[in-house]
């Protein structure tokens, strides 16, 4: 069964995230004032996402090896089985860059101190989040109610923007932590009547008898985001690593985002890596909005509702206090956007949007 876990982001993880950030924080003080050197060889990290798949995909078609080797590298693409674990490794420096969400890359690297750049947009979740509700038709009846849900992740996050979008705050309800693997069950017990979950969890639930979905992340496109992201002085010092990674981006986007046999065989290549059914992915491609266009992704990038996203995310996250007991305040982590806009601490930028290899490839100068 494929697990949507890139949103399953725990406390006590989130902790020990933070803790191993700030440990590397102080081990790399003495490396931190020498650039990263050029070199050859990358690793990338990635977990099981329906808009990550195209990663390891490109690496079984050839297409990895084609571009690395154009720019005379290696990259090899590392399938870490636990997300968090997968972040936390890049966040400790094995691994030169991930495939991480938004809130995630947020707040696990950039909030330990590890600057990170942000090269692709993948996609947003379109549909693949949603809060649900037995026996009520719209997210007012949600008031005074307990909601299962993975504390501390997007859905923590999906559901303040539920309730803030509806006049209410999350103290108008009482969150009960509920692990990703069994939340489906949970909600089959008739004393749970409120909820929010993810693919492929949230179509089982969506068939309880009663049940409607009330708020889903197509009701705020754009804020629910995966990503690739880079360390940036690895990034800087090889730059022809971020021109490989997106020529393999988009030679693979155009392949998956043909309706031919070619483009139906590559998805279900995609579906066997990801350990399900073409038929279930290509439904859980239906409410993921891919950046098949480089040109679109870099307009989201360069957008101001990026900012406004990014600043809603880093507000929620820093009052859940996903920035650890040192931020005093949501502007502790600096963030970087496109023409020069930031949001926080201009002197400790660790999360960087940078379109320029995105760029490239909507020029054709990859």
């Amino acid at each position: 069964m494929f697990h949507h876990v890139r949103r399953a982001t725990c406390s006590v993880v989130i902790a020990c995230a933070l803790a191993l950030a700030a440990a590397m924080a102080v081990a790399g003080c003495s490396d931190a004032k020498s650039p990263a050197e050029p070199r050859t060889e990358f690793n990338i990290g990635w977990s099981i996402y329906a808009g990550w798949m195209p990663w390891p995909y490109a690496e079984q078609a050839g297409i990895v090896k084609k571009w690395a080797d154009k720019y005379g590298l290696t990259i090899k693409f590392v399938q870490v089985n636990d997300y968090v674990e997968s972040v936390n490794q890049y966040t400790a420096g094995k691994l030169d860059g991930v495939t991480v969400a938004n809130m995630d890359a947020l707040t696990i690297p950039a909030a330990g101190g590890k600057d990170t750049s942000v090269i692709i947009l993948g996609d947003y979740s379109n549909g693949n989040d949603a809060v649900l509700l037995k026996g009520g038709s719209d997210v007012a009846a949600i008031k005074g109610r307990k909601v299962n849900l993975v504390e501390l992740s997007v859905s923590h996050y999906l559901l303040a923007r539920a309730l803030e979008t509806n006049g209410m705050k999350l103290a108008d309800v009482k969150t009960v932590n509920t692990a990703d693997a069994d939340i489906a069950s949970a909600f089959t017990s008739p004393a749970v009547t409120a909820a929010v979950a993810w693919n492929p969890q949230l179509t089982a639930m969506k068939g309880v008898p009663g049940t409607t979905a009330v708020f889903t992340s197509a009701d705020i496109p754009g804020e629910i985001l995966d990503l690739l992201v880079v360390d940036t002085a690895t990034l800087k010092a090889n730059p022809n690593l971020g021109k490989a990674l997106a020529g393999i981006w988009y030679e693979t986007m155009a392949l998956m985002a043909r309706q031919d046999a070619q483009g139906q065989d590559a998805r279900a290549a995609m579906a066997k890596l990801a350990g399900t059914t073409p038929k279930e992915f290509e439904s859980q491609l239906s409410t993921t909005f891919l950046y098949t266009d480089p040109k679109a992704a870099v307009a989201a990038m360069a957008s101001p509702e990026l900012v406004t996203t990014m600043k809603r995310v880093r507000d929620f996250s820093f009052a859940q206090g996903l920035f650890g007991q040192g931020a005093r305040s949501a502007d502790a982590v600096g963030m970087a956007f496109p023409g020069g806009k930031t949001l926080g601490d201009k002197n400790a930028i660790t999360l960087r949007f940078d379109p320029t290899f995105m760029q490239l490839a909507a020029d054709g100068k990859l």
